[in-house]
């Protein structure tokens, strides 16, 4: 299905991979793969979870090495044996789950490896300058200075892609770069894409939101099941096409169906306020209720307070003022692990740094969040037997896709972690569910399953607080939707009315519920 025509062929690619072939014990992660990537254009690499992506990225960038294949670069063949390998001829990766030291600055994270030096001295002078420089050349402005912990998921985002641009890569692997965007956001960033590929930038852009990648790519190759199925231009597919490359079905929707809400209320938050450690307010007085059977979806730019308010909610951070009360419990500022037996499920937002160990078997991270009650413990010791079923039974319900409950978390694919997480809160059927960017870097395939699962706890009466970045989940899946912005909870709206469009007018403060009445 590749078009290519004439004189594309008369150019030398940027990128080409020859006949790639990885093995792993068991498994083929991919097979005679093939892809062609010209100088100056945005290919978009598309598949489901355990497609091969992954593998075939961490191979051009030189994580690892292919049994078979070869790799060309501006036509000459090249064997990478780290990523400085790659580095050196210009290749960057902005990877989907971030390569950063949280208790460094974003300066000395930019500069790490690339330190710039003025005779025997480090120029923190000029590297702060070049950062400052890039950052507002394309978008991508965050203080240099700050501490990389403190940042939000998205300005983490931009630290890993200055991080790149410091270097002065001319091709660019994007894994899964708009996933925590609002509509406005992810704009911008085409609009800046656009504008290193008209100065010769090479992009690999790599994404789950198919309608995206119709509208940033020049060409897109469809991965499946370890080969490469397709490569079309944008213009001859759509993304119900795109979904039956990678899937071989139609394209899922999140709609949620009839009304379950009930007159109920599970959590009853009011006037929640929390400080952090600076003194800065960071939740003022966010008040809101959740009913048995009910989605309250909560939109906001990644930044303006929804760590903080899952945080508060769980007993990780401390509440200044205000109440927290689930099944009318007062659990304001009680222990997590309290707050957890009195039956509230957290699907956290990053699931390698809060849902995972990835180092540890599946049956140890079935585990978390769970360790002190049946079927994990036995008196005081842990029944790994109990451990093993339980574990089996969620690979087995949720549709993971994994030999068994003694291989580790690091073994699955991203969208099987993220079923295992979703799975192990869903089975312990709680009273409420934090579901924070329950879908984020997940293919169409497992974002299905996970829409599913949320829905039929809905059904079943499960009180469910839902953020995201995707705004059609929001919409699709939310009984009622409120906007966070600057900490502060500041519109209610109708799902069955809004359009993305007005959505994220409300998330950056573009639009107002006052103004609007």
């Amino acid at each position: 299905m590749e078009a290519t025509t004439g004189t594309r062929e008369a150019v030398i690619p940027a990128v080409e991979l020859v006949a790639i072939t990885k093995r792993f014990p068991g498994v083929i992660a991919n097979q005679d793969v093939h892809l062609r990537v010209m100088p100056g254009e945005v290919h978009a690499v598309v598949g489901e979870n355990g497609a091969g992506k992954s593998t075939l990225m961490k191979i051009l960038y030189g994580m690892q090495q292919p049994d078979e294949g070869s790799i060309l670069v501006g036509g000459q063949e090249r064997r990478f044996r780290s990523p400085k390998d790659a580095i050196d001829v210009g290749i960057g990766m902005v990877h989907q789950h971030f390569m950063l030291a949280d208790n460094l600055t974003v300066l000395e994270n930019v500069v790490l490896g690339s330190e710039p030096a003025k005779g025997i001295a480090l120029d923190f002078v000029s590297a702060r300058s070049d950062i400052v420089e890039l950052g507002d050349r394309y978008g991508l402005a965050v203080d240099p200075d700050v501490l990389v912990e403190e940042l939000a998921v998205g300005e983490r985002q931009r630290v890993e892609i200055l991080k790149v641009l410091y270097r002065g890569a001319q091709i660019l692997i994007l894994d899964e770069p708009t996933a925590v965007l609002v509509p406005q956001e992810v704009e911008e960033l085409f609009e800046n894409l656009r504008g290193l590929k008209d100065e010769g930038v090479t992009i690999i852009f790599i994404s789950h939101k198919l309608d995206e990648v119709l509208a940033i790519a020049d060409r897109i190759t469809v991965m499946r099941g370890g080969r490469t199925v397709a490569t079309v231009a944008p213009e001859e597919v759509d993304a119900h096409r795109l979904a039956e490359l990678m899937v071989g079905s139609e394209l899922p929707t999140p709609e949620i169906r009839e009304s379950t809400v009930t007159d109920v209320v599970e959590l009853d938050v009011q006037g929640l306020t929390v400080t952090n450690d600076e003194g800065r307010t960071v939740l003022e007085d966010v008040s809101f209720v959740i009913h048995r059977g009910e989605v309250v979806g909560i939109a906001g730019v990644e930044g303006n307070g929804q760590r903080e308010l899952v945080d508060a909610l769980v007993g990780i951070v401390r509440v200044s003022d205000g109440r927290v009360l689930v099944g009318g419990e007062d659990v304001t500022n009680r222990p997590t692990a309290q707050i957890r037996q009195l039956g509230v499920g957290l699907i956290p937002e990053d699931r390698h740094r809060q849902g995972l160990l990835l180092p540890s078997p599946l049956w140890e991270n079935a585990m978390l969040g769970h360790q002190f009650g049946p079927p994990f413990m036995s008196g005081p010791w842990i029944d790994r037997g109990g451990a093993r079923s339980r574990t089996r039974e969620i690979i087995d319900r949720f549709g993971v896709k994994a030999p068994g409950p003694d291989v580790p978390a690091v073994a699955l694919s991203g969208g099987n972690q993220q079923k295992l997480v979703v799975g192990r809160e869903m089975i312990a059927q709680p009273q409420v569910l934090i579901a924070a960017q329950p879908t984020r870097g997940i293919d169409v395939g497992a974002q299905a399953a996970v829409w599913e699962q949320l829905r039929q706890a809905r059904a079943a009466g499960m009180a469910i607080l839902l953020i995201s970045a995707d705004l059609e989940e929001l919409i699709g899946l939310s009984d009622t939707l409120k906007v966070i912005l600057r900490g502060r909870l500041v519109a209610t709206l109708d799902p069955r009315s809004v359009t993305p469009e007005e959505l994220g007018g409300y998330m950056t403060g573009v639009r107002s519920q006052e103004a609007t009445a």
